[in-house]
């Protein structure tokens, strides 16, 4: 069956290279995804990418079908992805630190990025996750004993070293305002010994005031204040923000003094003030993890990921082999669909998908690859 619709001589179209029902799949479609292979190789190995790219390369047909499949899926189970993208778009608006959207079709639109097919894509993507989600990902089930026979056959994996997570209050003292200078030189070199003895009264001064204020935040914290509120008002530091979280830091990481009094304390212990170079600062351990292998507890949702990844991809395989069963596929001479089921129905051309196909191909708008 030819895969070509019938046009008038002279018409221009482009290229189909696969039927999916009423769907096509075009040559520029297949290359943009050619295309982005090759950037996603580069980017994940280097030295490698023209290995992954060979190895990936021919299921390139395969993933643009199995998504085309999903996407007819979603419609049939009334998956729009709508709200979704939405939160997505809004999301990555305030990512990019962005007033309105508008900002951010402007800001896709500079970059020469089509921001209508921007959204399409995410849209698609947000389907098709929906659709693995509720018809593939819904019906695995991980028992127990599978949890802690994957445990025990991958404990050297999960070794770790010692590490602590800490947060941090930053009380910086404040600057003594500079005084003008004298009026002459001879009034500078008098004034010279008063000014500087003035000025280290001052910054002994806001020195003290700053222990002061760090010993009042310390107290608020004993008293039962949150620490990452308290933070957040009076922080000084760049973590604030973020309720003074500073992250993971293994032993030998840290300075020696700060190591010797936090590596000895609990997750959730927090240190008295403690003078610093940018003023006085009050560390809490938020977690405390021993050098070793962790419990089986500790690391259980790492371990359900795990096997649920193991278990989705041959049981989102076998979902897509049974749509292909029950779908008509046809593909062009010279490509080839790894995921191909030997059960497949050949389409059977009728005027009514002549039409369709050609309606789905106009709304493509494509760039224009040959005369027919």
């Amino acid at each position: 069956m030819s895969l070509m619709p019938a046009f008038a001589a002279g018409q221009v179209v482009e290229e189909i290279v696969a039927r999916v029902n009423s769907q096509i799949i075009t040559l520029s479609e297949f290359q943009r995804s050619k295309d982005q292979l090759k950037d996603d190789a580069k980017q994940q190995d280097p030295n490698n990418a023209d290995k992954l790219f060979s190895d990936r390369e021919k299921h390139i047909l395969r993933d643009l079908i199995d998504q085309q499949l999903l996407l007819e899926k979603g419609k049939d189970l009334g998956i729009t992805g709508d709200t979704d993208l939405i939160k997505r778009l809004d999301q990555m608006r305030k990512d990019m630190k962005l007033e309105t959207m508008e900002e951010l079709e402007k800001a896709a639109t500079a970059q020469g990025i089509s921001y209508e097919d921007f959204k399409q894509n995410m849209r698609n993507q947000i389907v098709t996750q929906k659709v693995i989600g509720e018809e593939v990902g819904s019906h695995l089930s991980i028992t127990t004993e599978e949890q802690q026979k994957f445990y025990d056959e991958h404990k050297s994996e999960m070794e770790q070293p010692e590490s602590i997570k800490l947060s941090e209050i930053l009380i910086v003292p404040e600057k003594p305002a500079d005084k003008p200078a004298a009026a002459s030189p001879a009034e500078n070199n008098g004034s010279q010994a008063t000014d500087d003895g003035a000025k280290q009264a001052a910054e002994a001064a806001a020195l003290a005031a700053a222990e002061a204020k760090a010993n009042e935040v310390l107290k608020q914290i004993r008293s039962g204040a949150s620490f990452e509120d308290v933070a957040r008002k009076n922080s000084a530091g760049p973590s604030a923000a973020q309720g003074g979280d500073l992250g993971v830091f293994k032993r030998g990481t840290l300075a020696k003094e700060l190591e010797e009094r936090t590596f000895a304390m609990k997750a959730g212990e927090i240190t008295d003030v403690i003078r610093a170079k940018q003023g006085y600062i009050i560390l809490k351990v938020t977690d405390h993890q021993i050098a070793g292998i962790p419990p089986m507890k500790q690391v259980e949702p790492r371990i359900q990921d795990a096997l649920y990844m193991e278990k989705l991809q041959p049981a989102l395989r076998a979902y897509l082999t049974k749509l292909r069963e029950e779908a008509y596929i046809d593909i062009k001479e010279g490509y080839t669909d790894s995921g191909a089921s030997p059960n497949q129905t050949k389409p059977i051309e009728t005027n009514a998908a002549k039409e369709t196909e050609a309606k789905n191909l106009k709304k493509k708008k494509k760039k224009v690859l040959g005369v027919l």
